[in-house]
């Protein structure tokens, strides 16, 4: 008993200092990234009603990160192996960006406790996943590829192809609602009797099946508490109202003085609406109340003059450029970018 005793101990103390590291983080985000800069007032076109709060364009990012790793991991994994990932260099890229962003969310607007505790969880969750994806992938996956040889396993590519279908998926929808259990299943069945083959359909039918687990808990607490808005509206101008019709999913609503009241839908749609109105010669006048959003920008240099933060992108060899500007700049900024190299890839609303 004495023993069992002291093996338990030294469990729980090796479990305290997981839990200690993985919120180590937190805390430095909370004691080190605190911003000073002085909010300016703004006066909304939109009613209240139809607000959503500013420092949220901000603090979507880090959810994208997420997003974004899954989308590099797959071009990694399209032609290389799994244990080429920087899994640690995704990781310490939420935390570094989200210690800017928290910075620079004290000029726009408060950060309400429900969407910070929202990315303080994820991001705890994706380190979590990530180094333990390292720590497999780095030595027991490594030793099975280096077994393989140089050629790849039929579920070498079936996964990399898993992997990019997810990372697409996660552009408009929730991860939680990705058929894990239908990728182990396909899996199963294209397996061949290799070695590879057999630990690849172990190794993540394993990981599929605790994610599946894990996205019907979210599931069901997330429909508990309901689901977020999927529209937003937003006040446009430049053009005659009759041009509207040209888009897709756009409701249209009153006209004031200072544009057109739109509706429309949110996330990625939002993002290739924006395009197109931008570069049709239209104007954002304001987007849910607001006058700052963030867009995120790739170019082939790892710097971009406006950016707040700019991160490189694993397997595409180029970079992220986050930039924060008045809405009212958004669409000259979108047609800017092609003549400065770049080209756009999210506008992150509220």
């Amino acid at each position: 008993m004495k023993r069992l005793w002291t093996w338990v101990k030294r469990v729980g103390v090796v479990l305290l200092l997981l839990v200690a590291g993985l919120l180590a983080p937190v805390a430095w985000v909370e004691t080190m990234c605190r911003g000073d800069k002085v909010q300016t007032p703004y006066a909304a076109l939109l009613p209240p009603a139809e607000h959503r709060v500013e420092s949220r364009t901000l603090l979507t990012y880090p959810e994208w990160h997420i997003v974004h790793a899954y989308d590099d991991y797959a071009e990694v994994i399209r032609t290389g192996n799994p244990h080429e990932f920087g899994f640690f260099k995704s990781i310490a890229g939420f935390w570094s960006s989200l210690c800017v962003l928290n910075e620079t969310a004290s000029g726009v607007g408060d950060v309400d406790s429900a969407t910070k505790q929202m990315v303080y969880v994820i991001g705890v969750s994706f380190t979590a996943e990530l180094m333990v994806k390292a720590a497999y992938e780095e030595t027991i996956g490594r030793l099975f590829a280096w077994q393989r040889g140089a050629g790849r396993a039929p579920l070498d590519d079936l996964s990399a192809v898993q992997a990019a279908d997810y990372a697409a998926f996660l552009q408009q929808v929730p991860w939680y609602r990705w058929h894990f259990r239908e990728d182990a299943e396909a899996l199963r069945q294209a397996a061949t009797g290799n070695l590879r083959d057999r630990e690849r359909r172990l190794a993540l039918g394993l990981e599929y099946g605790a994610k599946a687990a894990y996205a019907d808990l979210i599931a069901r607490a997330v429909a508990a508490t309901g689901f977020d808005e999927l529209r937003l509206r937003m006040v446009v101008s430049g053009k005659p109202a009759e041009d509207l019709a040209a888009y897709d999913g756009i409701t249209i609503g009153e006209t004031i003085p200072e544009g057109i009241v739109i509706e429309t839908p949110r996330y990625r749609i939002l993002t290739h609406l924006l395009q197109s109105m931008a570069l049709d010669g239209w104007q954002f006048r304001e987007i849910a109340g607001n006058d700052d959003i963030l867009f995120t920008a790739l170019s082939d240099q790892p710097g971009h003059q406006d950016a707040i933060v700019s991160l490189p992108r694993q397997g595409y060899g180029d970079f992220r450029h986050l930039v924060l500007v008045k809405v009212t700049e958004l669409a000259d900024q979108i047609r800017n970018l092609a003549a400065s190299g770049a080209r756009l890839e999210h506008v992150h609303d509220y």
